[in-house]
């Protein structure tokens, strides 16, 4: 598992390991690095979580508890059954599969839109009945209250298929040459579409006509500033009755109110790539995840900041959030579906709450940016170690102002070039350890409070004669020291708080002050008598030394005569 934290915020990448392999490895090593211990602690959250050669299109169902994927080659769809974490069945297409529309609650109603203009209705058994669209079709969406499907592609025309009577109803025209994307609004049914002109164009279906009309194109050029191209709608999310986002073919999110024709924000991505998929998050309306062929990005929709964002290595494809969680899937240009988890869009979901408990034991550090197994070098660096007689050899790979280098090579060389660096390092370990020794032996000093200050010298004093005392009397070792009174955190606040000063000058110390004077003389009476028998002690050692010191004089005296 690989952390990142970007913004503050921890990304957890449950698909890849650890290590980074570099791109130029050959096979067989390849299949030796899967064999190393950072390579198996990638965690597999659904088994089989993957396609042959690259994943297209992905999608959940309603009831939350099946996950359809696309993919290639041979084009197939596979239906992965979320509470057994694996694969429910695989079909295969005759051509790729460019959407797919999910019809019903779980995975027995399935729509499939393909390259070659064909339609694919599948039931829980399999391929259930195909038709054949006029045109070549980019999109489609499903009206529930009238079981209409309609399509949407290189064409001005808008098709409706009725599914209750298995046949094409009179299609939708437009002004425009050719559409990229369609939604329907799931609470009015209003149908939304973006043309290639850049045109956001609304239609009531119940009376079959057009309703609104966006130019988008407009404000997404004076947001980016490029005026030669004429950016397309991409693709269209509705967020709620009233909110619509809108991606356009040149990196620029729109957000619209349908009851006003100006955005009330605009987001660009800023690589001019087309916006692939929008989604908002449904726990917090604010979030916005949007995806173009480089980047996912997570931002706010009011201001735009960036929440977090995960930029992989392949080019990305689809996106799926998990509702109400924070687990991302991302369909790409390799075999693998990446998976990421960002508690701070929201916990694991009940499918796989386990996951929480993973994160916080498996946490590690974020990688680094150099691989493991290479180190790399600038060009003086090579100077200093006598190397630079390796470039253009298979020994250096050249790559951006530097080389990388076997990290085997690099220590051989080093330890040639700089003989004496163990030497030195050694005696920097040892440097370190003698001053760590140093600093535990020294003494640290009691910190007198400002609160109470009097008071607390006395008992830091009395404190001190009480633990002198118990040394001399060898009992320091039976007993364990006590909590001071300014240890215990019931009486912290007698020397934190202000309020709590000690005034020598009010009547109510001056009532009791003949009672304090009469302790404390008892105190140092106590004090005196412990002391003077302190003495007697240690004069009864001295004593017992003296004539110790004696008799080993007379044996030594005795040995020497004899």
């Amino acid at each position: 598992m690989q952390v990142t934290n970007v913004n503050d915020v921890r990304v957890y990448n449950l698909t890849c390991g650890q290590k980074a392999v570099p791109e130029w490895l050959n096979d067989d090593k390849r299949k030796k690095l899967k064999k190393e211990a950072d390579m198996k602690q990638r965690i597999e959250l659904i088994q089989g979580f993957e396609m042959p050669m690259l994943s297209s299109c992905i999608q959940m169902t309603r009831d939350g508890q099946y996950i359809f994927v696309t993919g290639a080659y041979k084009p197939r769809v596979r239906c992965y059954d979320v509470n057994e974490l694996s694969l429910k069945f695989e079909r295969c297409f005759d051509n790729e599969c460019i959407q797919m529309k999910i019809l019903s609650e779980d995975y027995s109603k399935v729509v499939f839109m393909h390259s070659n203009r064909y339609i694919e209705f599948h039931s829980q058994v399999g391929n259930y009945y195909t038709i054949r669209t006029p045109k070549q079709g980019r999109a489609c969406d499903y009206r529930y209250s009238s079981c209409d499907l309609y399509c949407v592609g290189a064409t001005n025309e808008i098709y409706r298929f009725n599914l209750e009577q298995g046949q094409y109803l009179e299609p939708l025209s437009s002004k425009s040459t050719g559409f990229n994307a369609c939604e329907f609004n799931p609470e009015h049914e209003l149908f939304a579409c973006g043309s290639v002109e850049g045109h956001l164009e609304c239609y009531d279906p119940r009376v079959r006509s057009l309703v609104g009309n966006i130019d988008c194109a407009v404000y997404a050029n004076s947001n980016s500033g490029n005026s030669f191209s004429l950016p397309a709608v991409s693709c269209i999310k509705f967020k709620d009755a009233l909110n619509i986002a809108v991606g356009t073919s040149t990196g620029q999110i729109l957000m619209f109110d349908i009851r006003s024709n100006k955005p009330y924000f605009i987001k660009d991505h800023n690589y001019n790539l087309p916006i692939k998929r929008i989604d908002f998050h449904t726990l917090n309306d604010d979030y916005v995840l949007s995806i173009d062929k480089k980047i996912c990005k997570i931002w706010n929709r009011h201001t735009g900041k960036n929440l977090t964002s995960i930029e992989p290595a392949t080019p990305l494809n689809d996106m799926l959030n998990i509702p109400g969680s924070g687990l991302i899937c991302l369909t790409n240009d390799s075999p693998k579906i990446f998976v990421y988890y960002i508690p701070t869009l929201g916990n694991a979901p009940k499918w796989c709450t386990f996951l929480d408990n993973i994160t916080e034991e498996l946490e590690e550090k974020p990688a680094d940016t150099v691989y493991d197994d290479y180190k790399f070098l600038t060009l003086k660096e090579l100077d200093t170690l006598g190397l630079s007689h390796l470039i253009g050899s298979d020994l250096l790979r050249a790559y951006m102002h530097g080389y990388f280098m076997d990290i085997r090579l690099y220590n051989q060389a080093k330890s040639v070039a700089e003989p004496f660096a163990f030497a030195e390092y050694r005696k920097q370990k040892l440097r370190a350890k003698i001053d760590l020794k140093r600093e535990k032996s020294r003494v640290p000093l009691p910190i007198v409070p400002t609160v109470n200050k009097e008071l607390a010298e006395k008992l830091l004093h009395d404190e001190g004669d009480f633990i002198v005392n118990k040394k001399k009397k060898q009992k320091a070792a039976d007993t364990k020291e006590s909590l001071t009174i300014l240890k215990d955190s019931r009486f912290r606040s007698l020397f934190t708080n202000p309020d709590m000063q000690i005034d020598a000058n009010h009547v109510s110390f001056k009532n009791i002050a003949p009672l304090v004077s009469r302790l404390s003389r008892q105190t140092t009476a106590e004090d005196e008598s412990i002391s003077n028998e302190n003495d007697e002690d240690q004069d009864e050692e001295e004593q017992e030394d003296d004539d110790g010191n004696d008799l080993i004089d007379d044996m030594l005296t005795s040995d020497d005569d004899n």
